[in-house]
C-alpha cells in the first residue's frame, strides 16, 4: 500500500478543488475501511465496482456492480484506478486485454496488482508448482490433493482452474506499455507484479522500501 498512497499523494496535495476520485475495480469496502488515511477523508472518494456482493454508499466509498472488462463510466472519469489481485480472474487472454483497456481508458494513473506467474507457489491454492502443470495434469493434481472437489465434472473442473489465468511481467508491460512495472519481492523471488502509472515521482523506490 506504501507504493498506492505514494502514487496518489501528490494529485491529493494539488487540492484540484474537488475530491481525488478513485475506482477501485474488483474490491471490496472492507479492504479500504481498514485503511483510515483514505477511508472518510473529504478529500477522497472512491467507487468500488465489482460483479457482485455489497452494494451501497459507507462514508466516501460508493459501491457499484460492474464488470471490470466493461465499465459503463466516460473516458477519464477518474484521477486513479486501483485493482488488487482482479485481473487474473477475469478470463482469458482478450478478457484480460478489455480489462487493461477499460483501466487505460477511465484514468491517466493507475496501479494494477497480480500474482507473478513464475512465483513457485500458486497463490490460491497455496501449493507449490501447481501452476506450472498443464491444465489436464493441474485438474488432476488439484483434485487428488483437495483443492478441487472430486465430485466436480470434467467441464466444471475445467471451469474452475481456467477461472485463474496468472501472468508475467513481459505480459503485463504488454497491456500497460505505458506503465512501470514493480516487482515485490519474498525471499528472492518476484510475489507479484504492479503495473503503475502517474506522478509517483519514485513509487518504484518507494515500494522497494515497503519489501
Amino acid at each position: 500500500m506504501r507504493a498506492f498512497l505514494m502514487l496518489i499523494e501528490p494529485l491529493r496535495l494539488r487540492r484540484l478543488g474537488r475530491p481525488l476520485k478513485i475506482l477501485d475495480l474488483g474490491g471490496t469496502a472492507a479492504y479500504w475501511r481498514a485503511l483510515p488515511g483514505l477511508y472518510g477523508a473529504d478529500d477522497v472518494e472512491i467507487t468500488i465496482l465489482n460483479l457482485d456482493g455489497e452494494t451501497g454508499r459507507d462514508a466516501n466509498l460508493l459501491v457499484r456492480q460492474g464488470d471490470a472488462r466493461a465499465v459503463d463510466f466516460p473516458d477519464s472519469s477518474f484521477d486513479v484506478v486501483h485493482s488488487n489481485s482482479v485481473i487474473e480472474h477475469v478470463g482469458p487472454w482478450n478478457d484480460i486485454a478489455r480489462m487493461g483497456a477499460e483501466v487505460r481508458r477511465l484514468a491517466p494513473a493507475f496501479f494494477i496488482q497480480t500474482p507473478n506467474v513464475w512465483f513457485p507457489i500458486e497463490p490460491h491454492y497455496k501449493l507449490p508448482f501447481v501452476h506450472w502443470l498443464p491444465e489436464q495434469s493441474r485438474i488432476g493434481a488439484l483434485k487428488a490433493l483437495g483443492r478441487l472437489p472430486r465430485s466436480l465434472s470434467a467441464g466444471e473442473a475445467t471451469m474452475a482452474v481456467q477461472r485463474i489465468c496468472l501472468l508475467s511481467a513481459a505480459q503485463l508491460a504488454d497491456l500497460f506499455p505505458e506503465a512501470r512495472i514493480w516487482r515485490e519481492k519474498v525471499a528472492g523471488f518476484t510475489k507479484s507484479l504492479v503495473a503503475i502509472r502517474g506522478e509517483v515521482g519514485s513509487a518504484a523506490e518507494a515500494g522497494k522500501s515497503a519489501k
